[in-house]
Parts: structure tokens; sequence; C-alpha cells
């Protein structure tokens, strides 16, 4: 199978269209022929060299921690998954590929109705603010302060917390606020008098902040969040404990996508996709996520055919 990766750690330019042998699943995993696979900061981290806990070492490797496609190999012992099904699901590595092997736990159905995209790009804009607001107990009453709101995870931390019953204060560039306002959120701008602006926007008070800026956005944080056991941050994680902040556990599952999954069949929760590419641009799909603007994912997509229909 053809896959976008990378035989040593670097900039975007290491990642390449590498042929490797394509998995078998075991007893207990599916195999997914992919056609869609978000990219996202955690990649990055990994063409850069960081290795994630519980992956073997060595290369070549192949980033990419959530996808959807079609399941086409079960293993020995499985029931209620059949080749044909159209599913979404998360791993740590090899998403950029045009098989993936996980354990059938890992994945969930893809709506009928969710273009391809969309979906490669939902597992983890969903599973990480999902966690988030269930740490920090965020609900009726409450009002969470989301930075990066227009960002893939923050326009979904929104959108769950409005559905949870809080009230929601996103900071964006103002060119995202009336898609902010769309959302549910109550918009603010970055820069200077960030404070003032957050408390005007919030005069009864913030109670809990979903950090995806870092930097000035977490330094207010602090500042108008009283219990900072309910401040999580996504990006600052060398510096949360030491802040007495928290970072998002790693509590991973198919029943939290397949919950936001319902949620975006009700017509209660979206997903933007702001850049797709095909497999062979992975790298420039990496420069765009680096950029760390726009709304919404960015997305590698793959032909229906599989095997050597990638240009």
């Amino acid at each position: 199978m053809r896959v976008a990766g990378f035989e040593q750690p670097g900039g975007p330019d290491v990642l390449r269209v590498l042929d490797v042998p394509a998995p078998e699943a075991g007893p207990g995993q599916v195999r997914v022929r992919v056609r869609a696979a978000g990219v996202q900061p955690f990649d990055l981290a990994v063409r850069e060299g960081w290795t994630p806990p519980g992956t073997p070492d060595g290369f070549p490797r192949v980033p990419g921690n959530e996808f959807a496609g079609t399941v086409d190999q079960v293993g020995d012992g499985l029931t209620g998954l059949r080749p044909g099904d159209e599913v979404m699901g998360n791993c740590r590595l090899n998403a950029y590929a045009e098989y993936v092997v996980v354990p059938a736990e890992a994945v969930t159905a893809k709506p009928a109705g969710m273009p391809w995209d969309v979906a490669g790009g939902f597992p983890a804009a969903v599973m990480t603010p999902h966690i988030a607001l269930e740490e920090m107990s965020v609900g009726p009453g409450d009002t969470l302060l989301v930075h990066a709101a227009a960002g893939g995870v923050g326009a979904v931390a929104v959108q769950l917390a409005r559905i949870a019953g809080a009230t929601v204060v996103g900071t964006a560039s103002e060119a995202n606020h009336d898609y902010l306002r769309s959302l549910g959120a109550l918009p603010v701008a970055y820069g200077d008098g960030l404070e003032e602006r957050i408390r005007d926007a919030a005069p009864g008070g913030v109670d809990a902040a979903l950090d995806g800026a870092g930097g000035d956005a977490l330094e207010v944080s602090l500042k108008l969040v009283r219990d900072r056991n309910r401040i999580i941050t996504l990006v600052e994680h060398a510096r949360a404990a030491g802040l007495g902040v928290r970072t998002t556990p790693d509590k991973r599952s198919s029943a939290r996508v397949a919950q936001a999954a319902r949620f975006y069949a009700e017509g209660r929760l979206g997903l933007h996709v702001r850049a797709v590419f095909p497999l062979d641009r992975a790298a420039d799909a990496h420069r765009e996520v680096a950029t760390g603007h726009g709304r919404g994912k960015v997305v590698l997509t793959l032909p229906e055919g599989g095997q050597g229909d990638v240009a």
C-alpha cells in the first residue's frame, strides 16, 4: 500500500509517499480502507521527532491519528462489524495510509450523510473537547472561555458546551467573529486589553477555560478563573503542572465519537473543513496546519479505489 511517511524526522519536506506492506487484521481488529485522515498539531510533533507513548520506535514512521473509511477486513472473534461498513476512528499513528488496522473498539459508525472529508477530521476534533469539558464539569449555568475558538477543536468545544447548557466566550481574530456567533459563542478579539474585553463579555465571571492558544491567553485565564482545576491547556503542556492547571487526560473512546456523531446527525454539531489535500501533498497539509490560522480542520483524502490510485 501507499502511505505518507518519513524516514527521518524534520520539516514538512521529509514527508514522502512510500510503498510499504499492507497490514492484516488480527483477532479483535479491523482493517479500514482509508478515505480521509485528519491532520493536526499532534502529527506535526510526530514528524519533528516525538514518539507518542506506547508506540514503537523505528522508521519509516507514518503520522495520522484519526481517519474515516470502509471496513475491508474483520479479524477473528468479531461480530457487529462487516466489510463495507463505513466507519471513523482513532489511532496514534499510521492513518496517512491506504489501509489502517485498529482494535474494533477504536471505530464507530460514520453518519450516512457525513462527507468523507468531514468524517476524516471528526474523531480527534470531537474527542479532545469532549474529554476536556467532561473533566472541567462544564454544564448549565457555567460560562466557559475558549481560546482559539475558531479552530477545529475550539469550534467543536463551543458547540458541545452550548449543547451542555453553558454560555461560551470565544477568543479569535475579528475575521472569525461572525463564525463564532453562528456557533453560539460571544466573540472576543485577541491582543492588548484581552482580559478587560472578556470581563465585559462575561460580567458574571468565567467558570472554566479551555486554552488552545497558550501564552497571553493562558495568563489571562489564570486571572479570570478562580478554580485552576477548571482550566485545561491544550498547548502549554510543559507549564501546566507548575501553574496548577490541567492537560487533557488520555480518556479516548469510540463512545465519545459516537455521541458527537449523533449530535452531527441531529444537526446540532458541525465541523468545518478549511483545506483538503491528496495523500501526496501531506507536506503541504502540514504547512497549512503549522500556520496556526484558519477555521476548522485540514484533511488528507484518498480515492475510493485503494492501492495505486494516489497520483
